[in-house]
């Protein structure tokens, strides 16, 4: 029973991970229709600042802790906007273009890490509490799992009212349906759009402060490794849903604990079966829209 219980749960905080690194790079592709490949460079700046924040505060200290996934969130949504003015915003509706450019500037980012922070891991510390374990039902869940489920809460709650209760939410979800129209009522389209960036980028920035946490080490290949499951929940999801992707990113984790458990480390395996099957069976994903 308690092992059943400790691959559910971490399977859950695992899937709250997922979803921290997938939720902005679904939220830029449902609205803005970008598939953001150097969304895992977002991941892994974010991660070496917030590191570098909490190392000169001390990294003992959740004060530090918290200012550390602040300047993380920051730091991702400054790149990300940048990222939108300077290299999107002329290419909109150029999907080929959008995506060389953007793994361009992935490969790129990878290398400008190499060459500031090194090529080797760095180990980090946190708060002790993090270290620690809870039981539950005699299941000893590391301390870190439950950090990323209150995350991955947060951040999705404060996406969905965003865009269904907010001005600038109802304005971006206009200008996806009829771009031509809201600009005739004098707003400003691309404003909203770069905000889309800037969000997808703190959520971002999270995930990867986080992700340094529960892996206890950053490196320059920190963003490119956890983008590949990123992709993989957007899709089986629904490309656009955030909601599916959250499904999905619990659904793939719990699936590849499993799997890794019983199966002896076949849960990268399973989890690439599944997407086969979502292709073949619903290749829009569990949520996704028809077209």
């Amino acid at each position: 029973m308690s092992s059943l219980v400790l691959i559910l749960l971490t399977g859950i905080g695992l899937g709250a991970l997922y979803f921290l690194v997938a939720s902005g790079l679904s939220l830029i592709y449902g609205l803005m229709h970008v598939l953001n490949f150097a969304h895992g460079a977002f991941l892994t700046l974010s991660a070496f600042i917030g590191w570098q924040v909490a190392q000169g505060l001390g990294t003992a200290s959740w004060g530090s802790f918290l200012l550390s996934i602040l300047a993380g969130a920051a730091v991702g949504a400054v790149f990300a906007t940048l990222t939108e003015l300077i290299l999107i915003r002329p290419l909109y509706e150029r999907h080929i273009e959008q995506v060389l450019v953007t793994v361009g500037l992935s490969f790129a980012a990878v290398a400008l890490f190499e060459g500031i922070w090194g090529t080797d891991a760095i180990n980090i510390a946190g708060p002790p509490w993090l270290k620690g374990t809870t039981d539950v039902l005699g299941a000893r869940i590391p301390n870190t799992y439950w950090v990323l489920m209150i995350a991955a809460a947060i951040v999705l709650v404060a996406l969905v009212l965003f865009l269904q209760k907010t001005r600038y939410g109802m304005i971006i979800r206009a200008g996806v349906e009829n771009r031509a129209m809201v600009t005739a009522l004098g707003i400003d389209v691309r404003k909203s759009f770069t905000l889309v960036f800037a969000i997808g980028g703190a959520a971002a920035g999270i995930g990867g402060v986080l992700a340094m946490h529960y892996s206890t080490f950053v490196s320059a290949h920190l963003g490119a490794t956890l983008l590949i499951f990123a992709f993989i929940v957007t899709v089986i999801g629904g490309l656009g849903s955030l909601t599916g992707a959250a499904i999905a990113s619990v659904l793939v984790a719990v699936l590849q604990q499993f799997a890794n458990f019983y199966l002896e480390g076949t849960g990268d395996f399973i989890v690439v079966v599944l997407l086969a099957l979502v292709l073949l069976v619903r290749p829009r994903g569990l949520m996704g829209r028809t077209a």
